[in-house]
């Protein structure tokens, strides 16, 4: 159990508040007081009674500590798999106190209007683009203060985007949310002794915390791209596709996302930094996220991914290191492949395709499974725990 609860490095949820006035520091204060309540809420609604929770350890710190993290008896980073026999999985609510970065805010502000030209420019026939995404979308960086119930089991989100309906993302757009200090834990603590382990040793320098937020910020706005409705009068993608709608979703944020990574360097959008530096920090974050599984939608999404990418030559492993490392060139024609690919079968609602795109994409080959078992023997946690609340935030006891 010990090792259970060390996959989790325990992480201070500290934000910098000299720029608050002392007024908008006591509504940090009472928002966050707001919060805590609905973790008793949240208690009752993935187990029931915490105490009855708790008293599942037996007395064993670690079991107990390790329920805490997971607000009931089921890891989170495993499929929900019980830890604990005789317990059962339940719906909740979730809730974050965040404080817009204003300076980074700024920076992302000109992607939003981005958004109609980037379209444009998806590798596909025009109709699989002739969708407009919505221009009222919104783009920020936040620092977050609390993290509370759903939010806080298990793995920690580090972006929001909103609303899921497909009709309100093209009439209004979408709010996304960057969690800067929550991103920038990951990075350093997992990210970068994940990067030391399996990434060449040449290319170790191009894993950035730039890019990775670049790389999740451009997931969230990829969203946005591409259809909703099939361009075959199936109906939305997600009726289409059906149990595949979302791992083909995430899937095509992730290559999207890199894709408009791509672009933008390119036409001198971006300029801190270097592509390159998007597609190593890319190739380490795959590690990162396959590490939870693949069953999930993300899961399979990094696996369909991962295959490809192999199968195209956008990576090679050095046998005698077991490290990786980027081919540049071949990562810019993987990329534009993958979209391409996932574009296409999502416009069509191609359900038979993409099925069996995940029977023989979606999975963890042995190879790579001995490489994430490396990550684990070397002590590399899979995710963050929170110290938080008002007396880390404003130094109280």
């Amino acid at each position: 159990m010990q090792d259970l609860v060390d996959q989790y490095a325990v992480v201070r949820l500290e934000a910098d508040l000299s720029h608050l006035s002392e007024n908008d520091r006591r509504v940090v204060r009472l928002l966050i007081e707001a919060a805590q309540p609905m973790d008793d809420v949240f208690w009752q609604e993935a187990h029931g009674d915490r105490e009855e929770a708790l008293a599942l350890a037996q007395g064993d710190e670690a079991t107990r500590r390790f329920i805490e993290i997971n607000y009931r008896p089921w890891d989170r980073l495993r499929g929900d798999g019980p830890f604990i026999e005789g317990v059962a999985a339940k719906a909740a609510h979730e809730g974050f106190v965040l404080i817009k970065d204003m300076e980074w805010s700024e920076r992302l502000a000109r992607f939003t209007a981005l958004l109609p030209r980037l379209q444009e420019s998806l590798p596909v026939p025009q109709r699989y683009r002739m969708e407009t995404p919505g221009t009222d979308s919104d783009l920020n960086a936040y620092d977050a203060v609390y993290y509370a119930d759903d939010a806080n089991a298990g793995a920690k989100t580090i972006a929001i985007n909103l609303p899921n309906d497909e009709e309100v993302q093209l009439a209004k757009g979408t709010r996304r949310l960057q969690l800067k200090n929550a991103m920038r834990a990951k990075f350093d603590e997992i990210m970068v002794p994940i990067a030391a382990e399996l990434i060449d040793e040449d290319q170790q320098e191009y894993v950035v915390f730039d890019a990775f937020f670049g790389n999740t910020m451009f997931h969230e706005v990829a969203h946005g791209l591409g259809v909703k409705n099939t361009v075959t009068g199936m109906g939305t993608v997600r009726e289409a596709l059906r149990e595949h709608a979302s791992p083909m979703e995430e899937g095509k944020a992730d290559v999207v996302g890199l894709h408009m990574v791509t672009q933008l360097f390119e036409r001198g959008e971006l300029t801190e930094y270097s592509v390159e530096h998007y597609y190593v920090t890319f190739l380490a974050g795959i590690f990162r996220s396959v590490r939870f599984g693949a069953a999930s939608a993300h899961g399979r999404a990094n696996m369909v991914r991962f295959n490809y990418f192999q199968e195209m030559g956008a990576f090679s492993r050095d046998e005698a290191t077991g490290k990786y490392r980027v081919d540049f060139d071949a990562m810019r024609d993987a990329v534009a492949g993958l979209s391409e690919l996932i574009l296409t079968l999502q416009g069509d609602g191609d359900y038979e395709s993409v099925a069996q795109l995940m029977e023989a994409q979606g999975v963890v080959p042995p190879e790579l499974q001995a490489d994430l078992d490396r990550l684990d023997s070397a002590g590399i946690p899979r995710d963050i725990v929170f110290e938080q609340g008002v007396s880390v935030l404003f130094g109280e006891m």
